[in-house]
């Protein structure tokens, strides 16, 4: 039972977009636990979709997906990276949702026939989240902080709801248990030669206009911030000096904590809240950051998408694959290759190793098919996700095991051979959210295979966002060519992972293991497939 009260850091952000509060709240979070203290968060996107799970990629970013099956924003991703905190559906809410549940309620005749507004109605909703986040991760060793990141940016009319409701909350939990952190950017600009504060004084002039005041302001800028500066910012804005903490562009996102620890963000926060913390260990931080900054090996995979001109739609790929190369020492980099572009398979010929992601719909899918050939037939260690692992059966299937236009019924309703298709009753399915097989599920590996060697174990648990299967009724015309159904669902009926045992390394998942990949504990399938990689490079030395 809890003994003391749980704090509330609040993140917001001003002038635009794309500042980093994901990875601010993230890393927070993560110098806080380095102290000894239990995190939790929650991120409330101000947009009126239910949640990110319909929305395009050019314009959200990755899906990230929770082990309960929430489809959520991709900041959770980076909440799970840098914390032990476990994220799920009460992590993260929209307006969407929030409007939802409120016009749900009144035509329950809930509000007994009051009219129903934003002021208390939607502010009283959003509060009840936040106070479902603290009760949900009471279940465990319970929450000492909650960091609550507001999305959008304070003037948007669509973030006014949020802002009213954490001014209420701070109200009525008390001020000494909140702390205000606003993000803002500090520009240089080169014709003057000067930097300037005016964005963050009037970003914080905006927030103080909706009666919230930052405790902390953290400056996005590409350089740190002298004393006169600070000094300058605090007194416009009405911190203390100490509370303007430069957040330096940094060239690995694991570095952010290290540079808020130096510029005393840690510190400050715990005299805001009046905490008492141990001192941080962040020796685990420091020694990722040594070997991204100064790698023994470097190596380049391949990633062949549709979702290229947006890197964010693959996220979590990108930081799985930096994570595998940690644990040898070595450095990752990603070369990406439009499918819907490949024609001319000489840009594959220098490949050290092909990774073909996740997506939706038929763009791009001969792409990914030739780039799954490319890798088979030339000894190219090749790793599938989800969408991947469909193309590399269809791959395989049509010219392997004889089945001619074989494919997915999503990409051809008509196809003779059809190897992925719908499950039994996702026919008459007309909704798109919430509607896959979504979080986690269990699977069980063939022992002696290579997914079996790269857990170490037979039972696995991993996520999942998709809804065409493959299909059983190809499983022994693939098998007696050659494919190897690795890891199955408990019961055997649902295929989770493939594999061709006569390749350097050619595995695909139908699952997506890089929702659970952190940078000190890289994930099994990215750590073997960067080991595949390396002892390619390594042989051709």
């Amino acid at each position: 039972m809890r003994t003391r009260q749980a704090k509330y850091i609040f993140v917001t952000g001003g002038v635009m977009s794309s500042l980093g509060k994901g990875l601010a709240s993230a890393s927070i979070g993560a110098l806080l636990e380095a102290r000894g203290l239990h995190v939790t968060f929650l991120k409330l996107d101000p947009y009126l979709n239910v949640d990110p799970g319909t929305m395009n990629p050019f314009q959200h970013g990755e899906v990230y997906v929770t082990e309960d099956g929430a489809e959520t924003d991709l900041d959770l991703g980076h909440y799970e990276r840098f914390t032990t905190s476990r994220m799920g559906k009460v992590n993260n809410v929209t307006a969407g949702r929030i409007y939802d549940a409120v016009l749900a309620r009144e035509r329950h005749g809930d509000y007994l026939g009051g009219t129903v507004q934003v002021i208390p109605h939607i502010t009283d909703a959003i509060q009840e989240r936040i106070h479902k986040a603290v009760a949900a991760s009471e279940e465990g060793p319970g929450v000492d902080v909650i960091l609550v990141e507001t999305g959008g940016t304070v003037g948007d009319i669509e973030s006014l709801p949020f802002l009213e409701a954490i001014r209420q909350l701070r109200a009525s939990v008390g001020r000494e248990h909140t702390c205000f952190v606003h993000v803002a950017p500090v520009l240089y600009l080169a014709a003057a030669g000067e930097l300037k504060t005016k964005p963050v004084q009037h970003s914080v002039k905006e927030l103080q206009a909706v009666g919230l005041a930052p405790d902390i302001i953290l400056c996005r800028t590409d350089r740190y911030l002298d004393k006169a500066i600070k000094a300058k910012i605090g007194l416009f804005c009405n911190v203390d000096d100490d509370a303007v903490i430069t957040a330096k562009d940094v060239e690995t996102i694991y570095e952010v904590p290290l540079v808020f620890h130096q510029e005393g963000l840690d510190e400050k926060i715990a005299q805001v809240l009046n905490m008492w913390t141990g001192r941080p260990d962040l020796r685990q931080w420091e020694s990722v950051v040594q070997v991204l900054r100064d790698p023994k090996r470097e190596f380049t995979v391949t990633m062949v998408g549709k979702y290229v001109d947006l890197t964010e739609s693959y996220k979590s790929l990108n930081e799985a694959l930096v994570h595998a190369g940690i644990p040898i020492g070595a450095k990752v980099s990603i070369e990406y290759i439009d499918s819907e572009k490949l024609e001319d398979l000489s840009l594959l010929r220098d490949c050290e190793g092909i990774l073909v992601p996740h997506g939706f719909g038929s763009r791009g899918t001969e792409g990914k098919i030739r780039a799954v050939q490319y890798a088979r037939e030339n000894g190219v260690p090749f790793l599938g996700i989800c969408f991947g692992m469909q193309m590399a059966v269809a791959e395989f299937a049509r010219n392997v095991a004889g089945c001619p236009g074989a494919n997915s019924t999503e990409i051809d309703p008509n196809t003779p051979h059809p190897v992925i298709s719908l499950l039994p009753g996702q026919e008459q399915v007309e909704d798109k959210g919430a509607t896959m097989r979504l979080g986690s599920y269990p699977c069980r590996l063939r022992a002696g295979s290579r997914a079996h060697d790269a857990y170490g174990t037979t039972e696995i648990a991993e996520r999942h966002r998709h809804r065409y299967e493959f299909n059983n009724t190809y499983r022994e015309r693939l098998e007696a060519a050659g494919m190897v159904f690795s890891g199955n669902s408990p019961d055997g009926s649902l295929v989770e992972i493939v594999e061709l045992p006569d390749h350097p390394f050619f595995v695909a998942s139908q699952f997506h293991p890089e929702f659970k990949s952190k940078p000190f504990d890289a994930h099994p399938l990215f750590r073997a497939f960067i080991e595949a990689v390396a002892k390619r490079q390594a042989d051709g030395d």
